[in-house]
């Protein structure tokens, strides 16, 4: 492999650099601040020194390229990071017209500038939680650890760590039961302003909205089960999840089981008159269909069909197994929707329960209950400040 340094004073021009002598194929081995000093150390200059380099074997004898981690910048290097991702956001608001280049067929973006974007994107990732990492003295590194492995998110990582670091500092020495103590009592902050807690049994109709495949229905059956052997209401339910018939006949079969009516509504009208059979009950629960609702249509469909008005109180159901970024894009999708709390399933199912409060703290909203089985009712926590941090924790001596 040929290799070569080049300096520059920003990244995107260390890579024209790189591009123009290596060629397309070339790759980042190494990247980092370089300071220099002139006139006796009064004036300090600052480059990126980036280390390339390009494969010299023949094309049909090249392994497959794999991903190269830059080495760390120090505390120090930090402001890097600002520089790379205006880098990225002036790279994405350039005009196609400066690129004379085959457009890349599922974005069409130029494949130049395609290239340019992915690799300031990585590298920027990869400095971020590098450079996140040099700040803190070795002593915080396993419980910063412990924080990314539970996947909260690195904004909130960073807050608890400089906490954590502040309190270093006085006692020049920390366990990870301070750790624990000061990282809750800082979630609880933040979380505390939040409703949290199950039903109000105040409003008469309880609708309980999700995607596809995350037990709404079964989550529905605990709750009502609940209401009925705790508080001895009288339940019914409505269904409007006609799509699919399995989910028609479970609901029927728990409301069976509760002695509780069941009406199936096909359209408004339909919804109408199920709201009137079922007036002489204490609580309705309204089980939504399971759709893609990464389309907007189908939350306006559901907007047109259930009434949203303050004798209801709106769930949504969200599965803990999902990729936080496919639930951020769910809760975009209901933001126009009375949703004051959430529920989350499977969470017997996973082993970190970062994005539950992740998620929690970006969209101010509160936390109804949390799922960990199928059984009905038992496999249903209700929501509680101290349970859920509590939960965060849980393992961390195993």
């Amino acid at each position: 492999m040929k290799m070569k340094k080049y300096y520059a004073s920003s990244i995107p021009e260390a890579m024209k650099l790189v591009r123009a002598d290596l060629g397309e194929d070339a790759v980042i081995l190494n990247s980092k601040v370089v300071v220099t000093k002139k006139f006796f150390g009064l004036v300090k200059k600052k480059n990126f020194e980036v280390v390339a380099g390009i494969d010299t074997m023949e094309p049909s004898s090249v392994a497959p390229k794999t991903a190269i981690t830059p080495v760390a910048p120090s505390s120090k290097e930090n402001a890097s990071l600002q520089e790379i991702t205006n880098a990225v956001q002036t790279k994405i608001h350039l005009t196609q017209p400066k690129y004379e280049t085959t457009l890349h067929e599922d974005t069409g973006i130029p494949e130049e500038l395609r290239k340019e974007i992915a690799d300031l994107k990585s590298l920027m990732q990869s400095m971020h939680k590098k450079t996140t990492q040099a700040q803190y003295p070795d002593e915080l590194l396993p419980f910063i650890e412990y924080l990314r492995q539970q996947e909260l998110n690195e904004e909130l990582i960073t807050t608890i760590g400089d906490e954590l670091f502040m309190h270093f500092k006085e006692a020049s020495e920390i366990n990870f039961s301070q750790c624990k103590l000061i990282t809750k009592n800082l979630l609880r902050k933040k979380l505390e302003t939040l409703p949290i807690g199950g039903l109000s049994y105040e409003r008469k109709y309880i609708n309980v909205l999700g995607p596809t495949g995350v037990g709404k229905t079964t989550t529905i059956a605990k709750m009502a089960a609940r209401a009925v052997l705790e508080k001895k209401k009288k339940i019914g339910f409505i269904t409007t999840d006609t799509y699919r018939i399995a989910a028609i006949e479970q609901l029927k079969t728990y409301a069976g089981l509760l002695q509780a009516p069941v009406e199936i509504a096909y359209n408004a009208t339909d919804f109408e008159h199920a709201i009137q059979r079922l007036s002489y009950l204490d609580l309705v629960f309204i089980d939504t269909a399971g759709r893609n609702y990464k389309e907007v249509k189908y939350v306006d469909d559901l907007q047109r069909l259930i009434k949203f008005d303050d004798q209801a109180e709106s769930f949504l159901v969200l599965a803990m197994t999902a990729k936080e970024k496919d639930m951020t894009n769910i809760i975009d999708q209901f933001k126009q929707l009375p949703i004051e709390k959430m529920i989350f399933t499977k969470i017997d199912e996973t082993n970190s329960i970062g994005t539950m409060i992740n998620l929690m703290i970006k969209y101010n909203k509160g936390l109804a209950y949390y799922t960990n089985g199928q059984e009905v009712p038992e496999d249903i926590e209700e929501a509680e400040l101290e349970a859920v941090l509590n939960l965060f924790f849980q393992g961390e001596e195993k």
